[in-house]
This record gives structure tokens, C-alpha cells and sequence, in this order.
């Protein structure tokens, strides 16, 4: 069923990540959510503010801030994607993070390429990852909470293990707050909120 939806998503990609790999998302992201979705190409996004040479990783909340600087004036939500290293001071590590009922949100294909793990690469797996965690932090931005349903794509993972047991479809408890939230969101766009 699909969901009444006039909003738009637009991927950016952050250098240097795999470009292709990052299209691979548009049709699927399309379909689930119901709406445009667009594939910037032209930004460069400067990510030395957000490193932390004594983790020797990149801080995902600071990127966020950058993406909701550069994106103020967009209509949607911004995904950006990403191939360095993400952490949350409080995780040794984040696959992802954005802003609950937000705008922003980010993903990193570092955890998710199985080269990471020492084994060899498998782009058709790292797409099928990417692609749960894209929808997973695009339904915090349509105000989803994380699911107790381990199929759900709304499942919080903490290791790469759990990405690949649950699917990129929401259970039907989540897909009815989601068809919830994008009408909510609709409405309040309509009346001017």
C-alpha cells in the first residue's frame, strides 16, 4: 500500500564514496517511502571539523549539523552517505544516525562492506546493508522509534550480523506509524507549520 506522500528525499554523497554503490538506492528508496527521490552530485562537503584523531573517526552528529547548514532551504528529507568510520561519543561506532521527526540523516558503508571484516568485498551485500540502514535512518526522520520486531527494518543493530537478519521493510506496527507521520507531516507542510 503505498503512503500519501508529497515529501522528497535527496541523497548526497560525501567523497569519497562509491558513487554507484550510492545510486543503487533511488529506486528502492522511491518505492518504499512513495515519493521523489533526488541524487545530488554537485556538493562538496569538507568532513576535518568532524574527525577525531584520537578515535581516528568521524563524529556523525557533527555531520549532520554540516548537511542541516548546507540543506536549510531544501524542501525534504537529506540523506547523506558516507564511506569513513561514524561514532556517537557514547557507541564505539554508528552505522548511521539522524534526527528523530528531523530533516538529516547519515549513513557510512564502512561497517557494512565486508572488507572491513577482512573478507573479500561483495558489493551486491554492501548495497542490500545500505539499503536497510538508509530506510532505517529515513524513518527516524519520519519520527519511527526503533522496533522490537528483529525483522523490521526499524530493528536497532549493533553489529553487522543484525543488519543481515532483519529485512528493508517495516513490520505493519511501524508501517502504520510511518503512513501516520508522512500525513501528519503532509498536513502540517499544507497549513503552513
Amino acid at each position: 500500500m503505498p503512503l500519501a506522500n508529497s515529501s522528497k528525499i535527496l541523497i548526497v554523497p560525501i567523497h569519497p564514496v562509491d558513487f554507484e554503490l550510492v545510486s543503487t538506492l533511488v529506486s528502492p528508496l522511491s518505492k518504499i517511502f512513495n515519493c521523489e527521490v533526488l541524487l545530488d552530485n554537485t556538493n562538496h562537503i569538507n568532513l576535518l571539523s568532524t574527525y577525531d584523531s584520537s578515535r581516528a573517526q568521524f563524529n556523525s552528529t557533527k555531520i549532520i549539523s554540516i548537511l542541516f547548514e548546507k540543506f536549510k532551504n531544501f524542501n525534504g528529507k537529506i540523506l547523506g552517505v558516507i564511506s569513513v568510520d561514524l561514532f556517537i561519543p557514547v557507541l564505539t561506532y554508528v552505522f548511521g544516525e539522524a534526527q528523530l521527526k528531523g530533516k538529516i540523516a547519515v549513513v557510512s558503508t564502512f561497517r557494512l562492506s565486508e572488507i572491513t571484516y577482512g573478507l573479500p568485498e561483495n558489493k551486491k551485500l554492501t548495497a542490500e546493508r545500505l539499503l536497510k540502514e538508509a530506510v532505517h535512518e529515513l524513518g527516524h526522520n519520519f519520527g519511527l522509534l526503533h522496533c522490537e520486531n528483529y525483522l523490521c527494518v526499524m530493528h536497532s543493530s549493533t553489529s553487522v550480523e543484525e543488519v543481515d537478519i532483519k529485512t528493508s521493510s517495516f513490520c505493519d506496527k511501524c508501517y502504520e506509524e510511518l503512513s501516520r507521520q508522512i500525513f501528519s507531516e503532509f498536513n502540517d507542510h499544507h497549513n503552513g507549520k
